[in-house]
């Protein structure tokens, strides 16, 4: 069910509230439009983990790589809590990325970026804001029904190279990092076969 809140008082009313709860911590601002998205469930918490630990697994934070659980992404250094920002569930930030991390958020995209598909949300609105902010690649991983999708920035643009679900379970290859990610049946839920085809290593989501 989606809510629109054209009533500014009742609106600001609401921002407040939902500012004093862990919620908040997920709410974007799309071009001065606050959004408030379903807050994660623990499946999806498990995702964001699972991928965070492949990902420090073939990077150097001694050398400056940053792989996060979520991060604050905006093309302001001043003013972006009401401008302009998206909360991707993944970030990758390497060493030499133009980026500059102002503390509570990130002034510029990601060198990888993760959205995991919540009820009710439609990641691909995001991707002309990923790719206005350079973000390098996006995993798009849908929930309903399953499957996984890989865009990478050609021409200013955040393009699709390929997908990965059920019927079609092709192997998806990082640019960015080391890594491929396909989509494979299991039970409860299809599972992300994350592999570094170099070394063999390989992890599940």
């Amino acid at each position: 069910m989606n809510v629109l809140v054209t009533d500014p008082e009742l609106a600001c009313r609401i921002i407040q509230a939902r500012a004093k709860t862990d919620g908040d911590r997920w709410t974007e601002v799309w071009n001065g439009v606050t959004v408030v998205p379903a807050l994660p469930n623990n499946d999806h918490q498990r995702l964001v983990m699972d991928l965070c630990y492949a990902g420090r697994g073939v990077t150097d934070p001694a050398a400056g790589d940053q792989v996060l659980p979520g991060a604050n992404v905006s093309n302001y250094a001043k003013g972006w809590r009401k401008r302009n920002y998206r909360c991707p569930d993944v970030v990758v930030y390497l060493a030499g990325n133009p980026a500059v991390d102002h503390g509570a958020h990130w002034q510029g995209g990601p060198d990888l970026a993760v959205e995991i598909q919540s009820p009710g949300e439609k990641p691909r609105r995001k991707l002309r804001f990923y790719a206005e902010v350079g973000t390098r690649e996006l995993l798009v991983i849908d929930r309903d029904p399953w499957a996984l999708e890989l865009y990478q920035l050609v021409g200013g643009k955040l393009v699709s190279v390929g997908r990965s679900d059920l019927a079609n379970p092709a192997v998806l290859a990082s640019t960015v990092l080391p890594l491929t990610f396909r989509l494979r049946d299991a039970r409860p839920r299809p599972v992300i076969d994350i592999a570094h085809p170099a070394t063999g290593q390989a992890w599940t989501a």
